[in-house]
């Protein structure tokens, strides 16, 4: 996480800090891409289902977590670092890996602006690509498929 901590940012999102609370977002500050509702179970071994998905609900709706939806393996949750608890400043796209299924957040690259038409109004936006990441490229690239062995 950069330079503010877990406190700091509920603080700025309006966020009152529980214990439970507080191991959600360091699950999700701790990890290097989004995570599903399944994957911070796993990690998260002494929170149940709900507790975890009522922290998320929160973090949701005060704009402390962006949900990541469309990568076929349900939502995503990563931890903004914007300090608003009313918009997302730090909007960015993200990867989702067809192989691994694994989703990636590519901060580098901002949500592109769309024009809409005249009477719609957006409240948030999510670019999403999907393909092969780095990681199974390079295993299916050593693969010998006639073999049946990593080359």
């Amino acid at each position: 996480m950069n330079d503010i901590s877990i406190d700091e940012l509920f603080e700025h999102h309006g966020i009152k800090p529980t214990a439970n609370r507080q191991l959600v977002a360091r699950a999700l500050a701790d990890s290097r891409r989004p995570l599903s509702l399944a994957e911070l179970e796993e990690r998260l071994v002494t929170l149940d289902r709900s507790s975890i998905f009522r922290a998320l609900t929160l973090f949701r709706d005060q704009h402390l977590v962006h949900v990541i939806e469309g990568g076929g393996e349900g939502v995503h949750y990563e931890l903004c670092q914007s300090h608003s608890h009313e918009t997302d400043d730090d909007q960015h796209a993200h990867f989702h890996c067809e192989v691994c299924h694994r989703t990636f957040c590519l901060q580098e690259i901002p949500v592109p602006v769309v024009d809409l038409p005249v009477g719609y109004e957006a409240t948030s936006a999510s670019y999403l690509i999907k393909g092969i990441c780095p990681d199974c490229a390079r295993a299916r690239s050593s693969y010998d498929f006639e073999r049946g062995w990593l080359a």
